[in-house]
This record gives C-alpha cells, sequence and structure tokens, in this order.
C-alpha cells in the first residue's frame, strides 16, 4: 500500500532535537518495508517489529516541549480532531486484531495438541472440524476489518493543513504518517488472516501470535 504523506527532518518542531531524526529513520525503514513487504509471516513480525520502534520514537517526539506546545495550542482544530479519530479507530482495530490473534494461537495449539495424539482417537476428528469452523469465521470477520480500514484509510487526511502555522504543520504530517503505517501493517495482518491456508501456515502464525 503506498504512502499517503510524506514527512521531512526539517519540518518537525525542533526540527535539529534527536527524537526528530530518529522518527524520520523510523519513518524511512517503515516506508522500505512497506515497498517490500511480501504476504509471509516472517515479513509481518519484521512490521510489528518496526512498528515498536517508530511508536518509541513518536513518545520521546510528543515529550518534547514545542510539540506539547503545538498541541495544546491547537486543540479543538479539525485537524486534531481527525488525528484523535484516527488514533481511536486504529486502538479498536488494533485490539480485535490482537485478540484475534489469541484464539488463533490457542485453535493451533490445540489442534497440534489432537493431533499428537493416538490414531483413531475420535476427540481428533471433532478437534479438526472446530479448527476449520474458527479459520472460516476468522476469514470472515478479517475480511471485514480489511473493508473498515479502507474505508478510514479513504476518509483519512483530507483536513487541509494550516500552511501559515509551520510547527502544526510538521506534528500533524508526521502523526499522519504513524497513523497510515498503522494502516498498512494491520491490512497486511489481516489480509494474511483473511488468505488461503498453506501447509505451514498454522505452524508460522504461532510465531506471529507469540
Amino acid at each position: 500500500m503506498a504512502s499517503m504523506y510524506h514527512v521531512r527532518s526539517n519540518s518537525y518542531p525542533s526540527g535539529s532535537h534527536p527524537s526528530s531524526i530518529r522518527i524520520e529513520e523510523e519513518l524511512s525503514k517503515m516506508k522500505t518495508w512497506e515497498a517490500t513487504s511480501t504476504s509471509t509471516s516472517e515479513s509481518i513480525v519484521t512490521g510489528l517489529s518496526l512498528l515498536e520502534d517508530l511508536y518509541i520514537c513518536l513518545e520521546d517526539l510528543l515529550n518534547v516541549a514545542s510539540t506539547q506546545k503545538v498541541i495544546s495550542n491547537h486543540q479543538g482544530e479539525k485537524c486534531m480532531e481527525e488525528l484523535l479519530d484516527g488514533s481511536v479507530g486504529i486502538l479498536d482495530i488494533c485490539g480485535i486484531t490482537r485478540n484475534t490473534m489469541s484464539q488463533v494461537k490457542e485453535n493451533i495449539q490445540a489442534l497440534h495438541s489432537a493431533l499428537r495424539r493416538r490414531k483413531g482417537d475420535s476427540s481428533i476428528e471433532k478437534s479438526v472440524a472446530e479448527y476449520n469452523f474458527f479459520t472460516r469465521k476468522m476469514k470472515k470477520n478479517a475480511k471485514k476489518l480489511i473493508s473498515s480500514l479502507k474505508q478510514m484509510e479513504s476518509k483519512f487526511g483530507v483536513s487541509p493543513i494550516l500552511n501559515q502555522d509551520q510547527d502544526l504543520a510538521a506534528v500533524i504530517r508526521v502523526l499522519r504518517e504513524v497513523i497510515t503505517m498503522n494502516m498498512s501493517i494491520f491490512q497486511s495482518v489481516l489480509s494474511y488472516l483473511a488468505g488461503p491456508a498453506s501447509k505451514s501456515k498454522a505452524t508460522k502464525w504461532l510465531m506471529v501470535a507469540h
């Protein structure tokens, strides 16, 4: 998914501050991952790790006094409310996805446990049927969440940035970029969930869901 926004290091408040430089570097890594990512569990694990690093840098940037001042001075404005709505939407999808991943892990472990039992055990057939039912339901829910993410993406970032306030524009651009990267990684996770099953997929999901 192509990135919707581009951030320059000299656009940040306190542009020479180390946190500004670090978040630019992390955003660059995320965009490289986004451009080269594949539909594999290994790629998704890498993306989630990069997203974690990005949020550590974002927290540092938000703790910079000049950043806090900009946010405080523009509370309640349409562009800031849009960022808040986008963040809340991402948190909702993150929570649902995390719960789904926990269920994936539990169901795969239960299936592996059943398959280790003695041949002819009637519980094996039951466990396989339950797993197949779970995966069908999961794929359906994942596709719905992908649709929700695409709707969020189409509406997000439409408010114009006030060109006369460069510090405000810088904060909005970086926060939009972070939210956009969230949309990208969650679309990758959900697309993998909704995709066709493969022989080794269940085992690989244990690594992602861990």
